[in-house]
């Protein structure tokens, strides 16, 4: 029973987490309306490295900034970065629950780089599952029609991005770092990495703007916190399939704050790729449940 109220407990904190990086994504989204999207995305960096500060400062800096894997925690970061200004670049032109929906491919990109980068075998069923699920990606954006618009590209890119990260971060579980430490090095990274476009991109916010990107980085950290906070408490394989739930959340903002819903091609591709990415999860757990036995 202890178990079971755990494994729940996990399920409310995934769906928490989905809500607040909707809610990340809204305020990106409206900040791309008075601001380049790289701006947005370095101050984000900047306010999260702040907002850091005080964490780093509690848990002990030495403890903190040390890591195991300085190299890769830097190639994580910059996997990021890339997928972060594309999100944003996605966003800026793009309705939230299509940019989204775009998104959910990363577990396809995931499971195509582990057999070059981790060395894992990937049956027919599950590269059949990546067919179908890049299928659901051409119905959602509709090449070479007037519906196609380029910016769709980005979030693809972005996805991609992920995935390496997520490769990485599967590579330095072995031996990890702390939680923190990987948030620290990927702030880190990507101001850094940031810096050199600001002379082209960056625009004064105003006082309110300042308000919206300390909002924004706050509820990245929030939401990578409930997330780990989610996977203490169930495993993997249960709390994946609850991360489409983000297309619930990014539909009811579109409608609430930007007054847009997908339309029904969109709904047809999103359902695609969200049942395709749950094959992959679940032909994943399958494959690790006959490795373990």
């Amino acid at each position: 029973m202890v178990r079971a109220d755990e494994t729940l407990r996990g399920i409310l904190l995934m769906l928490a987490a989905m809500a607040v990086f909707s809610a990340m994504d809204g305020t990106s989204k409206l900040l791309t309306a008075d601001h380049h999207p790289l701006m947005v995305a370095w101050a984000r960096y900047l306010m999260q490295s702040l907002l850091l500060v005080p964490l780093v400062l509690w848990a002990g800096p030495m403890r903190t900034l040390r890591s195991v894997w300085p190299a890769p925690q830097a190639w994580r970061g910059a996997c990021l970065y890339g997928s972060s200004i594309c999100f944003i670049g996605g966003l800026s032109q793009l309705p939230l629950a299509e940019a989204s929906a775009l998104g959910f491919v990363s577990p396809m990109f995931t499971t195509a780089l582990s057999i070059p980068f981790l060395g894992e075998k990937v049956g027919v069923r599950r590269w059949a599952a990546i067919v179908v699920g890049f299928a659901g990606v051409l119905i959602v954006i509709r090449p070479g029609t007037a519906a196609f618009n380029p910016a769709a590209l980005l979030p693809i890119l972005s996805a991609a991005f992920w995935a390496v990260a997520l490769i990485i971060t599967r590579r330095m579980s072995y031996r990890g770092d702390l939680p923190l430490t990987t948030l620290v090095y990927a702030s880190a990274v990507g101001l850094v990495i940031g810096m050199p476009t600001l002379p082209w991109v960056w625009t004064m916010p105003s006082a309110e703007g300042w308000a919206v990107i300390t909002a924004m980085s706050a509820m990245s950290i929030a939401g990578h916190y409930l997330l780990v906070q989610a996977f203490q408490r169930g495993t993997a394989s249960i709390l994946a399939p609850f991360s489409y739930s983000q297309m619930v959340w990014a539909t009811l903002l579109g409608y609430l704050v930007f007054d847009a819903l997908p339309d029904l091609w969109t709904w047809i591709g999103a359902a695609v790729i969200i049942a395709s990415g749950v094959y992959v999860w679940h032909r994943e757990r399958v494959r690790r449940g006959l490795a373990g036995a």
